[in-house]
């Protein structure tokens, strides 16, 4: 039987509206224990920046955003730069009720994807407090947990196999998205030793556009006899052709991560016919656009995951809201699990993986609680 808080004290204050009066951005940097490689990059140290947004109700919704400079452009200094600089100018003054008016004005700042997106994930979190609400209800509340994902970044083959098997004994988790984009013997070597290890697991692949064609034509075959149930970016985003031979050459979908940024890349990317699956990730899009993104793949019975940039707790907290909430995602497992690569985190309480699965939180908002301690132990700009 669901439960519902009572009104939140917010409500009282909708006869004079809540007000946006600023929003703020903190740098901060983690400490990985097993840092992320793949082939567009390798993460360090997590670079990443805390959104808040201050109402004059006392209100404070939270997110995270995470750059990606090889992908995106952008950088942990201009994400800071943009939320306190021009999408708190915009929004400012803004209620936070109103939606659809934050989204127009974030909108017209280009680009800058990840900046918007934590603006847009810190303001569902402000409206899920006023109203008392969990966000993932407010989206649609379709689950209280969906099955997890985990990534399998670049190693050895068997350092990797070791990595999904300890993940799978400690965590239970049976699905996993395996770093491709090396050389094929090498990826393919990997792929063996993980299926060897666990021949009931779900992998897919993603090799961040780090195959020629050639490279990618060698390696599907012996992908398909392994089990792999689709392939992610396996090429450049600008080799279009090549794209669409390789859908057409394998019964493995496509999926579209790089080149589905935003609402309109997802529609050039169908429209061009090579993508068979589209990962969303709220950490670029947040939940007002991802969800149209998942409107325009429904319409187009086009299959979705839900995807991770390698966020902290903080993002991998929305990253489960929006999967849980709508039947087309909450089906399918979600990639939630590797902000258990960091060796430390900013939240009081991350979200738990028990049996493969992630339950959503039932806190009003996202049901973020930062660790103030350890933010100020983390910030870069003091």
């Amino acid at each position: 039987m669901d439960t519902y808080p009572a009104p939140s004290a917010g409500l009282e204050s909708l006869a004079g509206p809540i007000r946006i009066t600023k929003i703020e951005a903190i740098p901060f940097a983690l400490p990985y224990r097993r840092a992320p490689r793949f082939a567009s990059g390798t993460v360090a140290t997590a670079d990443n920046v805390l959104v808040r947004v201050h109402t004059d109700a006392g209100f404070v919704g939270q997110a995270e955003a995470q750059p990606r400079p090889y992908t995106y452009g952008e950088t942990q200094a201009s994400i800071v730069a943009a939320v306190s600089g021009q999408l708190s100018d915009a929004l400012t003054g803004v209620n936070p009720l109103r939606l659809e008016r934050v989204a127009e004005r974030c909108a017209a700042l280009e680009g800058n994807y990840v900046a918007r997106g934590a603006v847009d994930l810190a303001v569902w979190d402000v409206v899920g407090q006023i109203l008392g609400c969990a966000c993932h209800l407010l989206l649609g509340g379709y689950a209280e947990d969906v099955a997890v994902t985990h990534m399998v970044s670049f190693a050895e083959p068997a350092a990797m196999a070791e990595d999904a098997v300890e993940v799978y004994e400690r965590l239970g988790v049976k699905t996993f998205k395996v770093k491709v984009g090396r050389a094929p013997a090498v990826d393919l070597a990997a792929l063996r030793a993980i299926r060897e290890a666990l021949p009931d697991a779900e992998l897919y692949v993603d090799a961040n556009r780090g195959w020629s064609y050639e490279d990618a034509v060698r390696a599907g075959d012996e992908l398909a006899e392994l089990g792999v149930r689709a392939v992610e970016e396996p090429i450049s985003v600008e080799d279009r052709a090549g794209r669409r031979r390789l859908a057409g050459r394998w019964t493995m979908p496509l999926v579209g991560d790089e080149s589905c940024i935003s609402l309109a890349h997802v529609d050039r990317a169908l429209e061009e016919g090579a993508v068979g699956v589209v990962s969303v990730k709220t950490a670029r899009t947040g939940f007002t656009e991802s969800r149209r993104i998942l409107d325009l793949c429904l319409a187009r019975k086009v299959a979705v995951i839900v995807g991770s940039q390698y966020e902290g707790a903080i993002g991998a907290t929305a990253t489960l809201a929006f999967a849980a909430a709508f039947a087309a995602t909450a089906g399918q497992p979600a990639e939630i699990a590797n902000f258990l690569d960091l060796a430390d985190d900013v939240v009081i309480a991350p979200p738990e993986i028990r049996d493969g699965r992630a339950a959503v939180s039932a806190a009003p908002g996202v049901g973020i609680e930062v660790d103030e301690e350890r933010l100020a132990r983390y910030r870069v700009d003091r």
